[in-house]
């Protein structure tokens, strides 16, 4: 844990899986082949506290749908890639983009698409129920699972790790 605390401090841009990460994994389709995401609004909140304490947020998705372009536009994440099969592709692209390095990255992902991202970043993360591949790699696995606060949770202990959960809070305790 002191290892991952010490790797989420270097975090200034956290980027995130979408299936079983962001949502529980599940896809439900509607009777005329609509996909219907359901999202978690703590996660939600969590990612725009993180990028109040200065962390920027990105999205690398291997679906494309326009449900998680909206809930991207709706959380202020500037950075959306979808259809990325080749999230490696994606992750460079992203770092050219927001002018990072990896060694400045946080990634959270559930599956072994995601191991190309996992294995560069300086954090890395997962969900309980991850694959048994991914959460062998990475530095922290939630407590909570995909679409459950998973997100909340790390963005928590992203903001705790640089010394800025207490200020974050602070508007709402006042």
């Amino acid at each position: 844990m002191q290892d991952a605390a010490s790797r989420a401090a270097r975090v200034r841009l956290m980027i995130f899986d979408v299936d079983g990460i962001l949502t529980d994994g599940s896809l439900h389709y509607g009777a005329d082949g609509e996909l219907i995401k359901t999202f978690n609004v703590l996660d939600g909140h969590g990612i725009k506290l993180l990028q109040r304490s200065g962390v920027a947020t990105a999205i690398i998705s291997a679906r494309k749908s326009e449900i998680v372009a909206r809930r991207a536009a709706d959380l202020g994440i500037m950075h959306l890639f979808q259809g990325a099969h080749d999230k490696r592709q994606a992750f460079e692209q992203l770092l050219a983009q927001a002018g990072v390095g990896a060694d400045a990255c946080g990634f959270v992902g559930d599956d072994v698409i995601d191991l190309p991202i996992l294995t560069r970043v300086a954090f890395a993360a997962s969900v309980p129920n991850g694959h048994p591949e991914v959460r062998s790699r990475v530095h922290y696995v939630t407590q909570a699972g995909g679409g459950r606060g998973a997100a909340r949770e790390l963005c928590d202990f992203i903001m705790r790790a640089q010394g800025q959960y207490e200020s974050a809070l602070a508007p709402y305790l006042a």
